[in-house]
Order: structure tokens, then sequence, then C-alpha cells
């Protein structure tokens, strides 16, 4: 791999899976070690940053007021998409999300310090769309590259829950962006689609309540105790039951 290359280490390499575990759901502060998904390489390319405004304080200041009024204004950024952040100087602890990443090329990672060695890293993953992450306190270090900017979660937040996901769309928050049920995706091949259910955002391998890398037709049911469900390289999930 290239200066420029970004490798997830993940638990489930190509087809092997670590199936179906029982157990319950947990809070999205949970912590844990260790990395999960699939294996794949992306390119640790520059993600977009949040363009400062450049007009006169008056003029700013009056756009934004009538965007605010409008439910026009836009989410603050916790912190940029490319860096690494120092927990707890740079960013708390908590769960933040990045959305619009496209192509695999946002790269992620928790590591216990800045050694920069393998053996330092508690988790990672590339992301194509939407990935959620639960950095706790006793992280040292999160490293970003090439995603998009991330922002704070508000872990008792609801929402809209679609019955339609698109299959390359990351991950999911259960009960707020997809609604609990039986979902199918058809017209798989070659074991590129991957999803897995979570009972949290920590990316540990105690994380994963079930997984699998699937050709041809997929079918899964999401439970309402579900924290996340993340779908990579599928066709698109709709909803059936």
């Amino acid at each position: 791999m290239g200066a420029k290359g970004k490798i997830a280490l993940g638990v489930v390499v190509s087809v092997v899976v670590i199936g179906a575990v029982s157990a319950n759901a947990g809070d999205d502060g949970d912590s844990g070690s260790g990395s999960k998904g699939k294996d794949s390489a992306a390119s640790a390319g520059r993600g977009s940053g949040t363009k400062s405004d450049t007009r006169s304080g008056t003029k700013a200041d009056a756009d934004t007021k009538k965007d605010v009024k409008a439910g026009k204004a836009e989410k603050k950024a916790a912190f940029r998409g490319d860096g690494d952040f120092e927990v707890g100087t740079d960013v708390k602890p908590g769960t933040y999300r990045t959305t619009g990443n496209t192509g695999g090329l946002c790269y992620w990672e928790r590591a216990k310090d800045a050694s920069g060695e393998m053996d330092s890293i508690l988790a990672n993953d590339n992301v194509s769309g939407t990935s959620y992450v639960t950095i706790p306190a006793g992280d040292k270090l999160f490293k970003s590259s090439g995603c998009k900017d991330w922002e704070a979660v508000d872990t008792k937040a609801t929402g809209t829950p679609a019955a339609l996901v698109k299959g390359d769309g990351g991950m999911h928050r259960v009960g707020v962006d997809i609604a609990p049920g039986t979902y199918k995706s058809t017209g798989n091949t070659d074991d590129l689609c991957y999803w897995e259910r979570t009972k949290d955002a920590a990316h540990s391998i105690e994380s994963i309540l079930a997984n699998n890398n699937v050709s041809g037709t997929a079918v899964v049911t999401v439970a309402a105790g579900d924290a996340y469900f993340k779908t990579t390289g599928c066709k698109d999930w709709k909803k059936t039951g």
C-alpha cells in the first residue's frame, strides 16, 4: 500500500462472517477495543471542510438571521474531516457522525496512543455514505482522513425512519434513520455486499450482533433493540415486513 493508502483492519475478511451473536442492544456510550468491517483499501483523499463566510459582518449577520428564521441554518461541525485529534483536548468523548462520503475515501481510526503503530489501533473503518463513531474517554487519539466534517450526535434525538435504504449508504441509526423490520436486497454479485447489525457505535467485535457477506439476494431483520444497521457494497434495501 502506497503512502496515500489507508486500510481498515476488519475482523470480517472476504466472505468470513462471525455469525449472529445473542446480545441485547447497548447504549451508544459503550466502548470497546478492536475493529470490524470488510477489509478494504482507500485513498486518503482530503474531505471537504466548512467554508468561512468572508462577507461583511452586517450583511453576513443579517443573512444568518434570515436562514435561522427559515430553518436553513446548518448544524455546526464538531471537528474537521481531516486531521489527528487528541481526545479530551481537541475532541470531547461522545458519539459523532459524518455523512455524504463517497467511494470509500473516508478513513477514520480510534487509537490508544499516538505512536502510529498497528498495535495502537482500537477500531477503524473505510466509509462510504454515513458513519457513526463513539469515542470513549479512554481513547487517546481520533484520526480522520478524507471524510466530510464530523458533527456531534444527540443520542436521545428522534427522526423519521426510512423504509428504503441505500445499499452503499454506510451506517443507519435504528429508529432514527431506518425503521425496524425485515429488509431485502437483490441482485448482489461476487460477495461484495456486506451488512451488519450492531448494538453500539464503538466498532469493536463485541459490538456486532450479526453480519454477512452476500451474493444474490440478502434478507435481514433489523430489530427494534439494535442500535445501528451498516450496509456496504449492496443493492438498495427495501422493507418487506
